[in-house]
């Protein structure tokens, strides 16, 4: 492995931004566009690292810097060496900084407190106060040992209009100089391994705001850039029109991250319609133990790519009756453990029974589906000319 952190351009779409990358870290190289399951708690929900690695899936979110400050804490992760080393997980790994848990926390104010030098919070069980700022937030991602690594930042709510939004910038832009000074002290994890340093495009629903933030970010040394905020990969219509304002101003050579997209497999089609590397949710996971199961198939379209299916909205929801005797597949030609493996009939059955089982095949079907479209996407624009 190559102890360092490299982005490089391998093809564009002939009449769209949408780019192939290839990404190498210390623990591996990435070829974009990569969907990211997210492992919150140090592990991604009914899923091992081989059921990962199965469905396709190139990096994790592993992590987050909020719930590992609550457990195991860090000083367990640091003695075992690392959250690569306690996921058993051994291919690339990006983390969060916790400006998205400070920012939902504080809307109960009785957990959790936003002042100009952090986020105060109380540890969920022991009552202690944990102060996540610029500082604990990089040096906690430090021991978690992530090859990429965030800013520390404010998430933008969309309900407190431009007066939230232009604090919430103002606060991440400082939040940021906090960072990347601590960051350059030592650009390594506490294991050697060379980290990216992130940063993080903020100003909500505002066009001004957005290319404001956009600026701050190209002219501060990053290793990549990321879009958040409260309406990305919430509203995929907003998040589409803010991709748009900012991409004529993003450089080529860095990464390009949108914080929680993934809800369905058209938007990560969307998204890198419009430049985008990467993307995160929690949804695929959560949507599989709930039993709504991805169904459909990537078709071209206009020179693009669209996810489509004769289901309604192209998901199935497996606790119905329909699918009781249903003996195809999830979807027809999937190639994943569970479509090889089982029907519909028996994932139903599984349901029904909320069988742990269940949850372990669903979840390795929806992910392996977000795999899918990436590499079907990947080999269009390869072949694109």
């Amino acid at each position: 492995m190559h102890n360092t952190f490299k982005t490089e351009l391998i093809k564009k779409h002939s009449c769209l931004p949408a780019r192939v990358t290839k990404i190498t870290t210390p623990h591996g190289e990435i070829q974009t566009p990569a969907f990211m399951p997210v492992a919150t708690r140090a592990f991604v929900n009914m899923m091992t690292p081989a059921d990962l690695v199965g469905t396709g899936s190139q990096i994790i979110l592993g992590g987050n810097t909020y719930h590992m400050l609550c457990a195991p804490g860090m000083e367990l992760i640091q003695d075992v060496g690392g959250m690569h080393r306690f996921m058993s997980w051994d291919k690339p790994m990006l983390t969060d900084s916790g400006g998205f848990q400070i920012f939902s926390l504080s809307k109960n104010g009785n957990i959790c407190k936003i002042d100009e030098k952090g986020g105060h919070f109380k540890h969920p069980i022991s009552g202690k106060v944990i102060h996540l700022t610029p500082e604990t937030s990089i040096n906690a991602q430090k021991i978690i040992g992530a090859d990429i690594i965030m800013a520390f930042d404010e998430c933008t709510p969309e309900a407190g209009g431009r007066d939230a939004a232009l604090a919430a910038l103002n606060r991440t832009h400082r939040w940021l100089n906090e960072s990347i000074e601590i960051h350059e002290k030592n650009p390594h994890s506490a294991y050697g391994f060379k980290q990216a340093l992130f940063g993080i495009i903020q100003g909500g629903s505002f066009l001004d705001l957005r290319e404001q933030s956009t600026r701050f970010i190209l002219e501060a040394k990053l290793d990549g850039i990321a879009i958040g905020g409260e309406v990305i990969g919430f509203d995929m219509q907003k998040t589409a029109e803010v991709i748009d304002w900012i991409q004529p101003m993003l450089p080529e050579n860095k990464t390009r991250y949108t914080m929680g997209v993934g809800l369905n497999p058209q938007d990560l089609i969307d998204v890198v319609a419009r430049g985008i590397d990467i993307f995160d949710c929690v949804a695929p996971t959560r949507n599989a133990r709930h039993g709504t199961l991805y169904c459909g198939a990537v078709v071209k379209k206009d020179n693009w790519l669209t996810f489509t299916g004769n289901e309604p909205q192209n998901k199935i929801l497996i606790k119905k009756a329909i699918f009781a005797k249903d003996e195809r597949p999830l979807m027809e030609d999937c190639k994943c453990f569970t479509c090889k493996n089982f029907t519909r009939a028996y994932l139903h059955y599984l349901f029904k029974q909320q069988a742990m089982l269940y949850f372990n095949l669903a979840c390795i079907h929806n992910i392996h589906v977000m795999q899918y479209v990436c590499e079907e996407m990947r080999k269009l624009i390869l072949g694109n000319s």
